[in-house]
Parts: structure tokens; sequence; C-alpha cells
């Protein structure tokens, strides 16, 4: 088989494409022929080591393709299933051996492609907006970066939920995008202040909840476009990570709220996996949830989908395709 490998943690660059001996799965777990690998964020953030992990290390936690066979003991999925997964490390590669626990059987009306652009996005998506904060009808909400490709998605969510969404971008050609997934405007945050649209928006009174992938450029103005008693929900910081701060500052906006999840304690049982899961690949089978994906790269040029993602090019989902 082949996969990207690190040996140590650094750019671009640092990811090999290597010939490895085809894995076999032991008990409880599963081998995977990778169809298509999501491309992350987080990703980028192993490589670089932001993240520590073991290494020599096979990058990605995020894919889809058919059950090739089983380990001892798996009753959750068999050979010649299609599936998809995420939390598990090894998806950019041909092969892969994943947790029978981790897998959700991919529907009918889906392609495998598909569900490995919406397992980690689609399920961040939606516990940001169910869980996380729960949206309701009427509430106004910043969807920073929203022709990203959690933003394209988060925002179909809120619109379909009734929550006027104001998106922020980078360009013209974004701002186009957010808005054919819904938000009610967007604002160009290399040119405008989204802080003031924000408060006009609301006639002064701020947001409900500002959802912010961009970290420490927007942290600021995030928290300034609050209501009080509003929630600042940072969940990335593709700008780079958010300064100390001081938690007085929550109060003195208005008693607001900040948090910082991640996907993995919002799936922690397989319970929550296949709830969250099924809904999101049920909107996505009956069109209710569009799926764009920006590239397909073949697996040898992760390097140059790696590049796109952390310069800020691409809008929508990037998979890499063995």
């Amino acid at each position: 088989m082949k996969a990207i490998r690190i040996h140590q943690v650094g750019g671009p660059e640092a990811m090999r494409l290597e010939d490895l001996p085809d894995p076999v799965p032991g008990a409880g777990e599963a081998l995977v022929g990778v169809e298509a690998s999501g491309v992350n964020f987080i990703d980028v953030y192993h490589r670089t080591g932001l993240y520590k992990t073991a290494l020599p290390l096979t990058l990605g936690q995020e894919g889809a393709g058919t059950v090739l066979a089983t380990g001892d003991g798996v009753s959750e999925v068999r050979p010649g299933d299609r599936v998809a997964w995420f939390g598990a490390f090894g998806s950019y590669a041909t092969r892969a051996v994943v947790p029978a626990q981790r897998l959700v059987a991919v529907p009918d009306g889906v392609s495998t492609r598909q569900a490995a652009a919406v397992m980690l996005q689609g399920m961040t998506a939606h516990y940001l907006a169910r869980s996380t904060y729960p949206l309701k009808p009427g509430d106004v909400c910043i969807v920073q970066a929203a022709a990203g490709g959690v933003g394209l998605l988060l925002t179909q969510i809120a619109t379909r939920l009734g929550v006027i969404v104001l998106g922020t971008v980078g360009s013209e050609a974004k701002a186009r995008l957010a808005r054919d997934a819904g938000a009610a405007r967007t604002v160009d945050y290399t040119k405008e202040d989204f802080v003031a649209a924000a408060k006009e928006l609301t006639g002064g009174r701020g947001v409900q909840v500002v959802y912010d992938s961009v970290g420490r450029t927007t942290f600021d103005g995030s928290l300034a476009s609050l209501a009080p008693r509003g929630m600042l929900v940072s969940f990335g910081q593709s700008s780079g990570a958010v300064p100390p701060f001081d938690p007085l500052r929550l109060s003195q906006g208005g008693s607001l709220y900040l948090t910082r999840p991640t996907l993995i304690h919002y799936v922690g049982s397989r319970e929550e996996l296949l709830s969250r899961a099924g809904e999101v690949l049920g909107w996505v089978r009956d069109g209710t949830l569009r799926v764009r994906v920006d590239r397909e790269v073949p697996l040898a040029d992760a390097a140059a989908a790696h590049r796109a993602l952390e310069a800020r090019e691409t809008a929508g989902k990037v998979l890499l395709i063995p």
C-alpha cells in the first residue's frame, strides 16, 4: 500500500509518499480500501506539531471507502460495506485500519466522496449548531470563514433552522458562495468592519453567537460583536493561535461565554456518532445539505493540498484521491 507519512514535524515538505506493507486488521478493527480522504486543518496541526503525536505518523483522520476485511469480534461492518469515518489516523493512504466502532455506513444515494467530505466538517457544523450553542429561529449569528468547508455547511444548517447568518469572507467570489448557502449578509473582513456590520444588522445589540474558526485575527472582533450573554465558539485557528487574554473581558463585554470545543467530545459514544453522522448523511442524501468539493488532489500531491488550505485558497472541501 501507499501512504503519506511524516517522520518529523514541519512544513508540507515533511510529508512523504511511502510504500508500506498491507495492514492486517486486529480484534475490533476493519481494513478499508480508501476511496477518498478528507483534508482538514487538524491534519496541518499534526504535521506542524501544534498537536503532539507519536512519530512516524500516517496523516489523515477522515475518509471513506469499502471494507476489505475485518478482525475478530467485529459485528458493526462486514466486507463489501461502504463506510466512512473520522477520528482514526491513517486515511492519507490507499488502505487504512480503522476501529469498527468508528465506522459509519454510507447510505445509498450518497457517494463515498461525499461521505469523506462531510464526516469531520459536516458533523462539526452539526454539533456547533445543535449542541454547543443550540440555534433557534430568530437568532442572529456570525459564521467566520463562511465559504470554508465548515462555514458553508454551518451556514446551510443555521439558515435551515431559521437563523439570520452574517458570513465573513475574504473575497467577492467567496461572498457569492456564502450567500448561495443562505447567508443574509456577507462581509469581506479584509476590507470591511464585521463588528459594525453585526451591530447594524441587530440594531446595535449584537449577535447571539459567533462561530469562529479563524482565531487570532478575528477573536477580538468576535467578542465585540456579541450581545450580552452571547457566546463565542472558537473552534479553529487558521490565522494562528489566540493570545492569552484576561477573563474579565467576558464580564465587561456583557457576561459573555467563551468555549473551545472539538468534535471528538461530541461523538464520544457510538450512539452519538451514529445519530450525528446519520442526520448529516441523511441531509446530504435528500439534498438539504449541499456538499461543495473545492478540489480533488491525487494522494501523491498531498503537500499541494496542504499549501492551498493554509493559504486559504479553498472554498469548500479538499479531498485526496488515492
